[in-house]
């Protein structure tokens, strides 16, 4: 394929680099004479194992060119990649100046160079920008695409996922290819594209693939501050903190791995809440300030005051909760934050109907006994013994359980709105008028 990569930083490089290597005919654009120049000469603009050999191999076959012209790289490409900076604003927000020129230049060009055989071109964002950028920046430009004859533009949003220091490995072997796009004719060219990395490309929408990216770098930004915190704790306690990460580490069940990274509801039970207190005690008996610690307690208060406040907002006042335990499959209330909500929303005047398919006051004991009684003393009058009871009357459907009976109910005779706090109620009832994801769009 022709290939015309726009940005020849740090991203723009390890790309030209490794997809020209590869047998794809490149041209590097920038606006920066200098690197072009560098790429001329077989030589890499950026420091990174490997790079310099890979350019040098993809100039002298040939597969790899550099220029300043916009319309010389244009000409008869299949494919336009965005690999340009996106820095920071002085406010926070993302600075989309060089993309935006980039998306000119190559709409420009194309009123001259001459398009590619097949007459489809894909404008391609690799570059980290904010949900929408593809939608409204990028797309936007090409809307008079018929004043430039035998062009069709199709746009795309496929995410890098390149460390500095092993970039080039990172390329060969990415975590995954994600290609964000609507338009078919994208998907099927940016397969065939990365089809020599023999990865099976997940294909998502757009914005999904903008966002990917930042919750990528969010995440690898809060292990870093997550294992200094622990460390500066245990280190006033006299314990070697490398020794504990690395025996963490080897729990790919529940450290290392896929569990509670699952949008949802607040945590609770009775671990979660009282080791994270106990943690921040510590550090507050060594003077040390922890504040991801400290927030992550926040953040979890926030996750129930965003729901009350959607609740109280809306005109019902008679509100089915089903669902009342911690999680699913047990009966443990102990700081359930379903009990949380439950008890103020009572508060807040509202009728509250109970419906949980573990949970009898009958069999509870103990400290689960005495918290429940504490937090919610009528909960035998509120509990109903089917969700069909439950929801009999009721305005609004608060729903933390995916029992089948409870999603039978739901389908059935769903109330006005639903409000999913578990995300496991499946497409049936996702897509019913009245349903809410507490934090995600359908």
């Amino acid at each position: 394929m022709r290939i015309a990569v726009f940005g020849l930083g740090y991203v723009g490089t390890v790309t030209a680099a490794g997809l020209a290597s590869r047998g794809h005919q490149v041209w590097g654009v920038d606006v920066d004479e200098l690197k072009v120049g560098m790429i001329r000469d077989g030589r890499s603009p950026v420091v990174e194992p490997g790079i310099d050999r890979l350019v040098a191999e993809a100039v002298a076959s040939g597969a790899l060119r550099a220029t300043v012209d916009p319309v010389e790289a244009l000409d008869r490409a299949d494919v336009s990649l965005l690999c340009v900076g996106t820095p920071s604003a002085p406010q926070g927000n993302t600075d989309l100046t060089h993309l935006r020129r980039a998306v000119a230049d190559i709409r420009g060009a194309m009123d001259v160079a001459a398009p590619p055989a097949s007459g489809f071109h894909a404008v391609v964002v690799r570059s980290t920008v904010p949900p929408g950028t593809a939608d409204e920046v990028v797309a936007p430009t090409f809307v008079d695409l018929a004043s430039a004859a035998g062009w069709s533009v199709g746009t795309a949003m496929c995410p890098e996922f390149l460390r500095e220091g092993s970039g080039v490995a990172d390329f060969f072997e990415p975590p995954f290819v994600v290609i964000g796009a609507v338009d078919e004719r994208v998907r099927a060219t940016l397969t065939q594209m990365f089809a020599f990395l023999g990865r099976e490309p997940r294909l998502v929408d757009v914005r999904s693939a903008e966002s990917l990216k930042y919750a990528c770098n969010a995440f690898h930004a809060t292990k870093v501050s997550f294992t200094n915190e622990i460390s500066r704790i245990f280190r006033e306690l006299g314990v070697d903190s490398r020794e504990v990460m690395r025996i963490f580490c080897e729990d790919t069940l529940l450290n290392i791995s896929p569990a509670y990274l699952r949008p949802g509801f607040a945590f609770g039970g009775s671990c979660l809440p009282k080791d994270l207190r106990s943690l921040l005690h510590m550090a507050r008996v060594q003077s040390l300030d922890v504040p991801l610690l400290a927030g992550t307690l926040r953040s979890n208060e926030l996750v129930v005051n965003e729901l009350v406040d959607r609740l109280v907002a809306g005109p019902a006042r008679s509100v089915a909760m089903l669902g009342l335990s911690f999680k699913m499959d047990t009966d443990d209330l102990r700081e359930s934050p379903n009990v949380e909500l439950a008890e103020r929303l009572v508060g807040k005047g509202f009728e509250i109907r109970i419906y949980d398919p573990i949970v009898n006051p009958d069999r509870l004991v103990g400290a689960n006994r005495r918290y429940v009684e504490a937090r919610l003393p009528h909960l035998q009058r509120l509990l109903h013994s089917t969700p069909q009871d439950a929801l009999r009357g009721s305005d609004v459907a608060v729903v933390s359980t995916s029992d089948a009976a409870t999603v039978a109910a739901l389908r059935a005779a769903p109330p006005a709105r639903i409000f999913d706090i578990s995300g496991r109620l499946g497409s049936h009832v996702e897509c019913l008028s009245g349903y809410e994801g507490i934090g995600w769009a359908v």
